[in-house]
């Protein structure tokens, strides 16, 4: 155990930042500076972590560098058990800084209920910082369901269109899925004391439980199908366009840069661990409807007029590449989608700045009404063009890194879904350069209200693009600290 609790910090400062804000609600320009104070104290505690990266805390599980463990529920075998190891250290820095960046795009936005704005902003940081640190199957899953809260009011409170319906249709299909996986991890707990005598939530107690084959295929399915749906993996996806169109900027960014990957997070840190003969059993499937989803959405998502429900379907199939590196399970294609879920929530909460953006000069995120950015705001174009790129998996940039350790490690367990996953990618490229071509180059059709970037819009972007170009250029040192963490999960050598 650590001697200053810091990862409990972590999940504690945002909520004290929000409980703050409360008393703060009719002072909203001193309760938003004290949100982005707050979340900037969180990153720099989030970024110091990385300098404990290679310690072995007593009583840690291998490869975890910072732990905590502390007494909760003795009598049900809960305790409040944290670690940090590699793969939650650059998910934790990615949600401390993603928070920032979805404050600094509300700062002009919302008008209407600002403070209660940034209270979501602080509980959703807080309770997805705790899913990516619990070690306790209870704990976990406490985080798991809070993050739906915040989301909840941030799509139906801030959102437009039909907001309402798409904030009820998130919550109730991504809670039946997590039902599931409570039902899963109370037939865990009780079957493992019932062998050992010992009843526990624990992860390190859970591993190694022995499961009769077809009930470890229930409880892992139900582990998956939860997991699936928060991806989201097709035919589980649909809930997400209509979130993503309906939601506000800040809505959008926390949900498709952070939300999405814990389901991914939780399929690599419980799902294969616990439940390691029914996950090779069900990898089959995992690969199809990764691959799935990695086509059908590079397909739709050339029908859309719509520029942020385009960037939502291209989100889909972005996340199909990381399950489809999550099911081939080798340490090649696993560090690549860790890596690219970070390059993901770089770029795609970049495109949904963007968007954003230009809705608020012209009023419109129709396709068909641009054209001409190039000229006429040649740095926001600018940067729309680079993230575009990005997106599309140009080399040099940080998408590219991530997908080609996917296609590379799949490639030696399942060559055919990666060939059809390698024509997906040429797809997304397609309808990203057609975007590009009618919103930056293709003659204006209709003059609009358009004017280059503020000063608090070229920090945004400017942030988000280096991030995009030391992934890109410099991937080194975060491959570094997953390669731990990775050879243990594959069985690998340290």
């Amino acid at each position: 155990m650590t001697s200053l609790p810091v990862l409990s910090l972590l999940i504690v400062l945002p909520l004290a930042g929000a409980l703050a804000l409360i008393a703060l609600r009719k002072q909203e320009n001193v309760a938003k500076y004290l949100a982005v104070g707050i979340a900037v104290v969180e990153l720099f505690i989030a970024c110091w972590t990385w300098s404990a990266a290679g310690q072995q805390p007593p009583g840690a599980l291998p490869g975890f560098f910072l732990f905590e463990d502390f007494s909760w529920i003795d009598s049900l075998g809960i305790r409040f058990t944290l670690g940090m190891d590699g793969i939650s250290l650059l998910l934790v820095i990615m949600t401390a800084l993603l928070t920032i960046i979805a404050m600094l795009v509300s700062w002009r936005t919302i008008r209407q209920r600002t403070v209660l704005h940034y209270i979501l902003l602080l509980v959703m940081e807080s309770s997805i910082i705790g899913v990516f640190l619990a070690l306790d199957l209870f704990l976990f899953y406490l985080f798991w369901e809070v993050m739906l809260i915040p989301m909840f009011f941030l799509i139906g409170i801030y959102g437009h269109g039909r907001n309402i319906y798409s904030a009820i249709k998130f919550f109730v299909v991504t809670l039946v899925g997590s039902l599931l996986m409570l039902l899963a991890i109370i037939g865990l707990y009780v079957i493992h004391g019932r062998q050992s005598g010992l009843y526990t939530f624990g992860l390190s107690g859970l591993l190694g439980t022995s499961l009769d084959p077809l009930v470890g295929l229930w409880l892992y399915g139900a582990f998956l199908l939860s997991f699936a749906i928060k991806f989201p993996l097709v035919p589980l996806h649909t809930w997400l366009p209509d979130a993503h169109t309906d939601a506000s900027t800040a809505g959008s960014i926390d949900l498709a840069g952070l939300l999405l990957k814990t389901g991914a997070y939780g399929l690599i840190r419980f799902g294969y661990p616990l439940f390691p003969e029914a996950a090779r059993t069900l990898t089959p499937l995992l690969t199809i409807m990764a691959v799935a989803g990695i086509l059908y959405s590079s397909w739709i998502a050339f029908a859309q007029k719509d520029m942020k429900r385009l960037v939502a379907y291209s989100s889909i199939g972005h996340m199909g590449f990381i399950a489809l590196g999550i099911a081939a399970w080798t340490p090649v294609a696993l560090s690549g989608s860790v890596l690219q879920m970070v390059s993901h929530g770089v770029t795609t909460s970049a495109l949904f700045a963007l968007v954003g953006m230009l809705a608020s000069r012209a009023n419109t995120r129709e396709i068909s009404a641009y054209g001409g950015l190039w000229g006429k705001v040649p740095i926001l174009a600018c940067f729309f063009m680079l993230f575009a790129m990005a997106s599309a998996g140009l080399p040099g940039l940080n998408n590219f890194v991530g997908e080609f350790l996917i296609l590379t490690g799949s490639y030696q367990v399942a060559q055919s879904a990666t060939i059809l996953a390698f024509l997906g990618l040429i797809l997304s490229l397609v309808y990203t350069v057609r975007l590009v071509q009618e919103v930056l180059f293709q003659k204006e059709r209709q003059p609009l209200p358009m004017l280059d970037v503020t000063g608090r819009e070229a920090l945004i972007l400017a942030v988000l693009a280096i991030g995009v170009f030391y992934i890109g250029l410099h991937p080194g040192p975060l491959l570094d600290v997953l390669h731990l963490p990775v050879a243990l999960l594959t069985g690998g050598t340290p």
